[in-house]
C-alpha cells in the first residue's frame, strides 16, 4: 500500500480545492452573465478574465510543486493530467464570455442558459470532490453524475446547433453563436475529463 502522508503531500490537495472554488466562481459570472444587460457584459468578462489568470496561477502552482516534490500523493501524469483538464475548464468558460462581448451579442439564444446550469452543477460537484481525493471516499458518485451531466450538455448542445440552423439567423450571426455555444459544450467536455482523471486515480488508489 502506497505511504500517503509525506510533509509535501497535502499542499496538493489544498491547491486543487482552490482550483475548483475558482470554477465554482467562474460559473457564477457566467450565470450572471445571462442577465446582465448587453452594456454591463464588458465588466463580467474583466472579472471572469481576472478567475482565469486565477486559474493559471493555481495551475502553475501545482506544476511548480510537482517539479519540486520527490513523493506524489498519486502518480504524476495524473496529477498534471487533472491540473490540466480543471485549466481547460476555466479557459473555456472565459473564452465564452469573452466572444460574447467582442462578438457584441445581441441576445443568446433559447438553451444556452440550460448549458451554463450545467456548468454551474458541474463546478460544484467537482469542488466539493476535490477535498475528497485525500481519503479517496465518496467519489464514485461524483464521477458518475458529472458524466451523466456531459450527456445532457451533449443533447442541449444537439437542439442549440438545430435551433440555430433553422433558417431564423442569418449566416453571420449563426458563426458567432455556433462558436460560443461549441466553447461551452467544450467546456463541458473539460469536466468530463477532470471526473475520468478522478476515477482512474481513485482505482490506481484502491
Amino acid at each position: 500500500m502506497r505511504l500517503r502522508l509525506t510533509p509535501r503531500e497535502t499542499s496538493f490537495y489544498d491547491m486543487f480545492s482552490a482550483s475548483a472554488d475558482n470554477i465554482v466562481t467562474g460559473s457564477k459570472l457566467l450565470m450572471e452573465l445571462l442577465g446582465a444587460d448587453p452594456s454591463a457584459r464588458a465588466e463580467i468578462a474583466d472579472r471572469m478574465r481576472a478567475a482565469e489568470h486565477a486559474g493559471d496561477d493555481a495551475t502553475h502552482a501545482i506544476f511548480h510543486q510537482l517539479n519540486s516534490s520527490f513523493i506524489t500523493p498519486f502518480d504524476r501524469e495524473d496529477i498534471y493530467s487533472l491540473a490540466s483538464s480543471l485549466d481547460d475548464i476555466m479557459d473555456f468558460m472565459e473564452e465564452a464570455v469573452d466572444l460574447v462581448v467582442l462578438y457584441q451579442v445581441d441576445q443568446l439564444p433559447k438553451g444556452v442558459e440550460q448549458q451554463i446550469e450545467v456548468l454551474a452543477r458541474a463546478a460544484e460537484l467537482t469542488a466539493e470532490a476535490m477535498p475528497n481525493l485525500r481519503t479517496m471516499t465518496n467519489l464514485t458518485e461524483y464521477w458518475i453524475e458529472v458524466n451523466r451531466l456531459e450527456n445532457q450538455a451533449d443533447q442541449i448542445h444537439r437542439k442549440l446547433l438545430a435551433h440555430l440552423f433553422n433558417g431564423k439567423y442569418d449566416a453571420i450571426e449563426v458563426l458567432k453563436l455556433k462558436q460560443i455555444v461549441d466553447v461551452l459544450e467544450e467546456a463541458a467536455d473539460a469536466f468530463e475529463h477532470v471526473a475520468n482523471t478522478v476515477e482512474t486515480i481513485a482505482v490506481k488508489e484502491s
